[in-house]
């Protein structure tokens, strides 16, 4: 049984010093749904916290994690390596957890973001235009825009991805990206007009 275990350490340990893109490689080439776990141990986490920022229970957004390595794993052979690894996850992340939320609000609960939560623990870039709203009023914000307007914002603000990786993640246009960057911060600001009756400056 040590051996076994011994063995099995080491194997799992090679592997782990793999990149991303080798291991996804390594997975689909193997059918080895094990080495699944490699990849878990490194997202599982980041792909909680992203999982939480959509939904309030944490045992929601634990079971929302769970089905979406389920599908990463199902979906391995269609990563053809175009961006990184971890941009192709959070694409599917937020994907599922918009999905999810549309779908409890067509049955009229909505589940959005924790007001106890942070966004990434900072706030908006100081370069922006939104970087005088206080981080407890983008929260609150955030809850009342569209799913699609909120991941977006949360994509580029609080995961720093760049206009490029967002491109890659929709499969749209440079353009396009900005331009629905652009839109949602305009709802962000028109909402921000409504709630504290205050011109954004």
């Amino acid at each position: 049984m040590f051996f076994v275990l011994f063995a099995f350490n080491i194997i799992f340990g090679k592997k782990s010093t793999l990149s991303d893109e080798e291991l996804v490689e390594e997975i689909v080439h193997s059918q080895n749904s094990r080495l699944v776990e490699v990849l878990y141990e490194r997202y599982a986490d980041k792909v909680y916290r992203r999982c939480i920022s959509f939904v309030k229970e944490a045992s929601i957004a634990e079971d929302l994690t769970h089905d979406i390595f389920i599908k990463v794993y199902l979906n391995l052979g269609g990563f053809k390596q175009k961006s990184k690894f971890s941009t192709w996850l959070y694409s599917i992340t937020y994907n599922f957890c918009v999905d999810y939320v549309r779908k409890k609000q067509k049955d009229n609960v909505v589940d959005m973001e924790d007001k106890e939560g942070e966004i990434a623990g900072r706030d908006i870039d100081t370069a922006d235009d939104l970087d005088h709203i206080a981080l407890d009023r983008l929260t609150e914000l955030l809850e009342q825009l569209k799913p699609e307007d909120k991941l977006i914002l949360l994509m580029k603000y609080r995961d720093d991805m760049s206009i490029k990786d967002i491109q890659i993640a929709f499969d749209i246009s440079e353009s396009a990206v900005k331009m629905r960057i652009k839109r949602a911060k305009e709802k962000l600001k028109s909402l921000y007009c409504e709630m504290y009756e205050e011109i954004p400056l």
